[in-house]
């Protein structure tokens, strides 16, 4: 299930059949192009709820109430890209499977950045888990309780439809799933693994550029051309801006 809004059509025409593609390709004979487009559309079966007012990742959230019912449910937001070898989501399954309850997937991130995001606070039981006491949503570099951040992971227990339904707007007059999961926190277990992988913030135009990058230096068949390009560049940039400008 995905979770949009206004002017936001283009995931769900990503997902659609291209008609008019597919027959081109097909008069054309790019049949291993026209297999490719197919298999997206046939991917996965995706319902779609629209947020009809941009009201914060916790409203979001309870927009997907009536769908999710009372089963567990994970959340995976978009702007965050796991590159890792074992799925990040099927690293905090594993761990849901044995603690039964709501699991954060996060990870250490440098001091100066955790006004950026939800910050736990919490205790050590092992070298990636810890036992939420506590979280804090974008604080200053001052009063931040730890660097281990939130990122963009999460399986949720039906419990926290409640809390979001009577959480009020925080940082920046959203309802934020940090501060739900803070009062979660003080009546059932809240876990937060730290996960293996390389994540990059696709939502900044560094970590975007820097996914675009190291995804297509991963690809076999664009790896050799692609680097040897970057290595025609990297030592003539002020040239090549010059020429472009």
């Amino acid at each position: 299930m995905i979770i949009t809004g206004r002017n936001k059509r283009a995931i769900e025409d990503h997902f659609d059949r291209s008609i008019e593609l597919e027959l081109e390709l097909e008069r054309k004979h790019k049949d291993a192009l026209l297999q490719e487009i197919k298999a997206i559309s046939d991917l996965v079966n995706i319902q779609y709820v629209r947020q009809q007012t941009p009201k914060g990742l916790g409203h979001a959230i309870l927009c997907a109430k009536n769908f999710v019912g009372n089963e567990p449910f994970a959340v995976l937001l978009g702007d965050d890209v796991v590159d890792a070898e074992e799925p990040c989501l099927k690293q905090l399954m594993q761990v849901f499977e044995e603690k039964g309850q709501t699991i954060l997937g996060v990870q250490q991130v440098a001091r100066e950045n955790v006004n950026k995001y939800g910050i736990v606070s919490g205790e050590k039981l092992g070298e990636h888990l810890h036992l939420v006491k506590t979280l804090v949503e974008k604080p200053d570099v001052e009063i931040a309780p730890s660097n281990i951040a939130i990122l963009g992971r999460y399986i949720i227990t039906p419990d926290i439809f409640p809390i979001l339904e009577q959480t009020e707007p925080g940082a920046g007059l959203e309802i934020q799933l940090t501060d739900a999961l803070k009062e979660l926190a003080k009546i059932k277990e809240v876990y937060a693994y730290e996960f293996s992988g390389c994540r990059y913030d696709v939502g900044d135009k560094l970590g975007f550029l820097k996914a675009t990058v190291e995804m297509a230096l991963k690809r076999p068949d664009l790896h050799d051309d692609f680097m040897e390009y970057l290595m025609s560049v990297t030592g003539n940039v002020e040239q090549i801006y010059c020429k472009r400008s």
